[in-house]
């Protein structure tokens, strides 16, 4: 094969490699070499570099922090926002224990029905609140002053 020269007829250094690549990978290198107007060459020349450069560890490392760091931030929110659902759900409990008289045997049929109906309005409620908002852990602040 005959090799390839500079512009100052020197032979060029760059030695030949085909790779056979899956055709979304391959159609993400020709986007990014589009998208930096570079050859798909350079694009996969700089991505064999940076896979051997001595410092890819640290690279992947970092990397990985970054979506752990993101990961612990998302599981923070779900701990705060079920806290809140806790705590709301044991405040309607205590208060709904404390108000509710016992019905007489005769009163309990029509009060399953009329609890029926409320039920459903409360679903549709809720249907429609998580729809659009707001949320109610957007309604609690972050920190409370407790003194």
């Amino acid at each position: 094969m005959p090799r390839a020269h500079d512009s100052r007829g020197r032979p060029d250094k760059k030695m030949p490699l085909t790779v056979y690549l899956d055709a979304e990978l391959m159609r993400l290198v020709a986007d990014f070499a589009d998208r930096r107007e570079k050859s798909r060459s350079l694009v996969g020349e700089a991505a064999i570099a940076s896979f051997f450069s001595p410092d890819a560890d640290e690279r992947q490392e970092a990397a990985i922090a970054k979506r752990l760091d993101r990961i612990d931030r998302n599981i923070q929110r779900l701990e705060r926002d079920i806290g809140i659902a806790n705590e709301a759900f044991a405040i309607f409990m205590r208060s709904w224990l404390t108000s509710t008289a016992s019905l007489p045997e005769a009163a309990q049929a029509s009060a399953r029905a009329k609890g029926g109906e409320r039920y459903d309005r409360f679903l549709e409620a809720l249907g429609r609140r998580l729809a659009k908002g707001p949320k109610l852990r957007q309604e609690v602040p972050e920190d409370i002053d407790r003194t």
